[in-house]
């Protein structure tokens, strides 16, 4: 009785294991055909790391990371209502096509859909802890005129025009010396020195006499050929001043000496005269000069002087005042040229009411001319990429996108007296350009293959 219970037992569990097995198998079938559909067509394989790379074979790339399987049901696997701008190469080739066509591997070119359509070419992506971290700083695109700085060097001179030489224009002593130093401050009509001259009591006598017995004639009535006349016409000519000769007419007594006086404000550069030194007719006494108003004789370069313009306003430097900076104005432009230094000599004048400017100073000149007679689109000179043989500004598109843009730059200068400037081609008004970090920015992997679609090396 055991005997048959047991095998009974044995039996149950054998046909238990069978249909368990069964159950199993029957899963598995099912889960071997679920996972294996019908086989899917590869158009090509890309680059792993996104790459503009493609393959029609399966391959590696330069770390061993295999190329992606690209499906031709993944590519038409597109809502119908989507726009295409164009049909590409399947094998990356540079080549489109308005129309569906085939390559001649007899493969589909790819619909490149409106919503699809690739990125700006060249734009690099900065995550923002990274832009803070280089330090990235944009500026707009603004419309100015730039201008640009000239300098030239130069040293004060006397204006010529506020010049004199005094003379006597006859012999005479100098009889009372009163401006007797170089260097001395005089005003107009100062007297200078005290003149001792035989011809003069000679002619005051003569004048007083013809006026005695002429008493209502007025002076310019005495007849010339007369005696009062030939004297009034003497005393003139040597310049007596008129204040004497009317003391003359109204009866005054002959002066044994007249004053000689200053003939305007200024100082004396030169002093040839002493007390009671005999002097003849002509000879140069004192040189005197008004320093109200200096000249700066400045040499400017040839090829500056298109540039330089009667009227300009320039801004002087000297070394005695570092700190400070005159005003003058560009009043002549010689007319000839230094042949040795290839520089023409300009004359820049100055107001010096205060004498803290000397003759013989040297200075700087430095005038502010315009690049061009319109306003140009302009960039801060940080911005510009230059490479030697190509200039490239960082055009900054907002959530950290960058593109490179290839310009020409057209002028360099200021824009009132601030940072260098730029006047370029290529930019439009209201764009933003990268001005700090944009080298940093092109160290990336990403900039260099932008700037190698972009026909570089």
């Amino acid at each position: 009785m055991k005997i048959t219970s047991v095998l009974l037992l044995l039996a149950g569990g054998l046909a238990g294991g069978a249909a368990s097995y069964g159950w199993f198998a029957h899963q598995a079938a099912s889960t071997t055909s679920e996972s294996s559909p019908a086989e899917r067509k590869i158009l090509y394989y890309r680059n792993p790391m996104g790459q503009p790379d493609t393959s029609p074979v399966p391959k590696k790339d330069s770390m061993g990371m295999d190329y992606i399987p690209v499906y031709a049901d993944e590519v038409n696997a597109q809502p119908k209502d989507r726009k295409v701008l164009y049909y590409r190469n399947p094998m990356g080739q540079p080549d489109t096509s308005p129309v569906p066509k085939k390559d001649s591997m007899g493969m589909d070119y790819i619909p490149v859909y409106a919503d699809d359509a690739p990125a700006e070419k060249g734009m690099v992506s900065i995550d923002a802890s990274r832009r803070q971290n280089l330090g990235v700083v944009s500026v707009a695109v603004t419309s100015a005129q730039l201008s640009r700085q000239i300098r030239a060097v130069g040293m004060f001179a006397v204006d010529e025009r506020r010049q004199y030489t005094i003379t006597s224009k006859l012999d005479g002593w100098v009889d009372k010396l009163y401006v007797n130093a170089t260097g001395q401050m005089i005003k107009a009509g100062q007297p200078l020195f005290e003149l001792y001259s035989p011809e003069l009591i000679v002619a005051q006598q003569e004048y007083r006499i013809a006026r005695q017995t002429q008493p209502n004639a007025a002076a310019d009535k005495l007849s010339p050929a007369g005696l009062g006349g030939a004297a009034l016409t003497r005393l003139r000519y040597w310049d007596i001043p008129e204040g004497a000769i009317r003391r003359l007419a109204n009866g005054g007594d002959v002066k044994r000496t007249l004053p000689l006086t200053a003939p305007t404000n200024g100082i004396v550069l030169t002093k040839n005269i002493t007390q009671g030194m005999k002097f003849s007719a002509g000879d140069a006494l004192y040189q005197i000069a008004d320093l109200s108003q200096l000249w700066l004789l400045v040499e400017v370069f040839e090829q500056d002087l298109a540039a330089v313009k009667v009227g300009q306003e320039v801004q002087v430097k000297v070394n005695a005042y570092p700190a400070e900076s005159f005003t003058g104005k560009l009043a002549f432009i010689y007319p000839t040229m230094n042949a040795e230094t290839r520089t023409v000599q300009v004359r820049i004048e100055l107001d010096n009411q205060q004498g803290r400017l000397k003759p013989g100073m040297y200075a700087e000149a430095q005038l502010q001319v315009p690049v061009s007679t319109t306003s140009q689109l302009v960039v801060p000179e940080s911005a510009l990429i230059d490479s030697g043989h190509r200039q490239v500004v960082l055009i900054d598109k907002g959530n950290g996108k960058y593109v490179p843009r290839t310009v020409q730059v057209l002028a360099r200068g200021a824009v009132e007296r601030g940072e260098r400037q730029i006047a370029v081609s290529g930019v439009s008004a209201g764009e933003k350009v990268v001005t700090q970090a944009n080298f940093l920015i092109d160290s990336e992997s990403n900039l260099q293959a932008a700037f190698s679609s972009m026909g570089g090396e």
